[in-house]
């Protein structure tokens, strides 16, 4: 079950493993290069019983980082935590294998780094309960940084906008997800590719909102073909007036579908959030 998921989801593809020789693209997450716009969003990179993967999240406090639960559960040892905005060019990404991958990474593993224990939200349905999806989970750092948190939307704002103002309403993702772009050779369909390893953003306009779950159209201006969420991107913050109003949770195996984007402008996420950052860390 969680074989498949990791396949069907915008997040969980293998970090390292997607080597297409391709000519330069639009980035799923927007063919914007984030530079320094968002130094508060990290990449996280983690070990589960399938192997490593990579997530993206956003720093809420001096020594929290918030990501998606899905890139929170089943994580074995510590989660690395980088600030960067270019990983890498081209592989390697120049991460630690851990001595042990069986037992994840380990704080000697993560020396001279940052790094974290992964927390996640015991409501999170595992994808099996649209109305309760709860896809949240935290990285409590062991040592605090110096970036700027940001904060979270006030519970209900995503509920505040008018029904006819929805389709209007752009908010902007930000992640490490890879990019689209096509082949050398061979069927000119655009393929997923993980470098440059970068942190991108992309504008994208309100399609719906529900309870749990807020969609968004992947281009706000299909002339310019600025594309959506990828691998690698879960977790990472939405912005809506420079506050998070959500992460991404799920998108299309092609990534220029329709994005699904967990809310966390809720009261039930955010009292967790708030009880699990003072809770210490195992």
């Amino acid at each position: 079950m969680r074989r498949k998921l990791i396949a069907a989801l915008a997040a969980l593809t293998a970090a390292f493993g997607l080597a297409f020789a391709a000519a330069p693209a639009h980035a799923s997450t927007g063919g914007t290069a984030d530079g320094d716009a968002h130094p508060g969003v990290a990449m996280i990179v983690f070990y589960t019983a399938q192997g490593r993967f990579r997530c993206s999240g956003a720093l809420i406090s001096p020594t929290v980082v918030l990501t998606a639960g899905h890139c929170t559960d089943g994580t074995v040892g510590k989660t690395l935590v980088t600030f960067d905005s270019v990983i890498a060019d081209q592989a390697p990404a120049g991460f630690p294998t851990a001595a042990d991958p069986s037992a994840g990474y380990s704080p000697t593993d993560l020396a001279g780094r940052i790094w974290g224990t992964a927390v996640t939200d015991p409501a999170y349905s595992n994808f099996t309960d649209k109305n309760n999806w709860n896809d949240v989970g935290l990285i409590k750092l062991d040592s605090p940084v110096s970036q700027e948190p940001y904060s979270l939307a006030a519970p209900g704002t995503l509920d505040a906008i008018a029904p006819g103002d929805v389709p209007k309403t752009v908010v902007t993702a930000v992640g490490y997800g890879a990019e689209l772009a096509k082949p050398d050779s061979g069927p000119q369909r655009r393929v997923p590719v993980s470098y440059p390893m970068i942190r991108r953003s992309v504008d994208m306009t309100l399609q719906s909102v529900g309870p749990q779950i807020f969609t968004t159209h992947a281009n706000v201006n299909p002339a310019q073909d600025t594309g959506g969420i990828c691998s690698g991107d879960s977790g990472g913050p939405v912005f809506l007036n420079d506050q998070i109003v959500g992460l991404t949770s799920f998108g299309n195996r092609n990534c220029l579908a329709l994005d699904g984007l967990q809310r966390v402008d809720l009261a039930s996420i955010q009292t967790w959030i708030s009880d699990a950052e003072t809770t210490p860390a195992s």
